[in-house]
């Protein structure tokens, strides 16, 4: 083999053990011997070929799905609930050198924490405090993953699967509830006009001109409505209390 060619060859790989190139979101956990010795990056960073070595560790957030899990509430109803968690590497050094595989840890971590979290709740407390369950997720599984360099900025239930027999139980409760709110604003509906016909009825008795001037509404409506020929007969205006008096009267 061309002498020549050899050495451009071991040349090429010693400037390639040599010499990396970091993104501006990349850091290098740099072990000399074994031993940690730096984080370097983000840019160009040389190693000592044969003594040092380095492991890239990505510090952008991750976006990780959390697995359906089958979970029992408070109440012993069997739910089937998934999550997405956000985290990222806060401190590399921790990340390479404290757990041996920080995202699977963290995946692992996050299911038990999921399980656990909501198995504390009833079911209307899961369905209308999700907010409080992620706020809840999110403070445990940060503290958990804080001894291994990573952070967990958020996390939040998806979706939460219900049994057939408890959707159908849902379904009948929500309907009972909104012909009860149905019958609740048709019942004020007619006490509202009670007493304003109670009302109306009042301030006729004590103005007995105000029945004769309905009185004449009345007649121009009927003459008026219809579009047909309509005969009607008008009476006084008193005519009923003559009649009542005259018939009190003669009993």
């Amino acid at each position: 083999m061309n002498p020549v060619f050899l050495f451009g060859l071991l040349l090429i790989i010693l400037i390639f053990n040599t010499i990396k190139v970091l993104k501006e979101y990349e850091r290098a956990v740099i072990f000399r011997l074994g031993r940690f010795t730096s984080i370097r990056g983000p840019g160009l960073i040389i190693l000592i070929p044969g003594i040092e070595k380095m492991v890239r560790v990505d510090l952008r957030t991750v976006t990780m799905d959390i697995p359906s899990q089958d979970i029992i509430s408070k109440d012993n109803v069997t739910l089937k609930v998934n999550g997405v968690v956000y985290f990222r590497v806060d401190n590399p050094e921790k990340a390479v050198i404290a757990v041996e595989d920080f995202y699977s840890a963290t995946a692992q971590i996050s299911q038990t924490t999921l399980r656990t979290v909501i198995g504390q709740y009833e079911l209307d407390e899961i369905l209308q405090q999700r907010d409080k369950i992620n706020s809840s997720l999110q403070s445990i599984l940060d503290e958990q993953t804080e001894p291994w360099g990573v952070k967990v900025s958020a996390v939040e239930v998806k979706a939460i699967d219900l049994p057939i027999e408890m959707q159908r139980a849902m379904a009948k409760q929500a309907e009972a509830e909104r012909d009860k709110r149905a019958k609740v604003i048709s019942a004020e509906g007619e006490l509202e006009a009670s007493i304003k016909l109670s009302e109306a009825a009042e301030i006729l008795d004590r103005q007995p001109n105000a029945i004769t001037l309905r009185y004449l509404d009345t007649m121009k409506e009927i003459s008026s409505g219809t579009g047909k020929s309509t005969t009607f007969f008008p009476l006084p205006a008193d005519f009923l209390g003559s009649v009542k008096d005259l018939v009190n009267k003669n009993s």
